[in-house]
């Protein structure tokens, strides 16, 4: 699907892109093809820039999962909704399947997290530990499918890899998540993420925003009925 088709806002200040599964946000060692690249090439090209094309991320997913992610066109936008997400004015709501065993129909999880930066991984504890982070979400059932089900997952905190941690600490990875105890991976080496809704305050205007997307239909998700 081309950039122009995952446009979900564009104006001045921002822009918001339904992210797909497998594409890497900012540059790694693997020296791949961004998705910031790929915006300030579609930018340059759309708006005939002669220079440099100034492109703010705001936060991140992580490469198997899809979904809302903002980026600013000035820096000003950038500082404001940083302080936004550091002060948890945004809201977020992310879509995950997990077995259809998962033993409830709504909740919470609570734990305390640590971050394994060498393996780019987060274990979640169910005590405090030391250097640990308290980490909440709750969560809903919305979907039922053939041998699994959907969450819908608000996030309280945002720390990394949180839902994929949690969600593993009580026996029910996500699927397709290998690194977190999934027994199978998905065939696009995607996981079953999405980040579903991001709410936000225009930086600039201060209107309250929010964007929601589908998951591209690929895989399980064909058959998961969008609303």
């Amino acid at each position: 699907m081309e950039l122009e088709n995952r446009i979900l806002f564009e104006d001045n200040h921002l822009i918001v892109i339904n992210k797909r599964a497998g594409e890497l946000v900012q540059g790694d060692k693997t020296g791949d093809q961004t998705l910031t690249d790929i915006i300030k090439n579609y930018i340059k090209e759309k708006y005939k820039k002669p220079n440099a094309v100034y492109l703010g991320l705001v936060h991140r997913l992580d490469r198997p999962t899809s979904g809302v992610i903002v980026f600013t066109k000035t820096s000003k936008a950038l500082s404001r909704l940083n302080d936004q997400f550091k002060s948890r004015e945004t809201k977020k709501v992310y879509w995950a399947i997990v077995n259809e065993n998962f033993p409830h129909d709504h909740g919470s999880l609570k734990n305390w997290m640590t971050r394994n930066n060498k393996q780019n991984k987060s274990k979640a504890h169910r005590n405090e530990v030391p250097n640990s982070k308290i980490a909440h979400l709750s969560f809903k059932r919305i979907y039922e499918l053939d041998h699994y089900c959907v969450l819908e997952i608000k996030l309280r905190t945002g720390r990394h890899h949180q839902i994929r941690a949690q969600l593993s600490e009580i026996g029910f990875p996500i699927q397709g998540d290998l690194k977190y105890g999934a027994k199978r991976s998905n065939k696009d080496g995607s996981i079953s993420l999405h980040a579903r809704k991001l709410t936000i305050i225009h930086p600039v205007t201060k209107e309250i925003l929010c964007f929601t997307s589908d998951p591209i239909r690929v895989g399980i998700w064909k058959s998961v009925l969008f609303y």
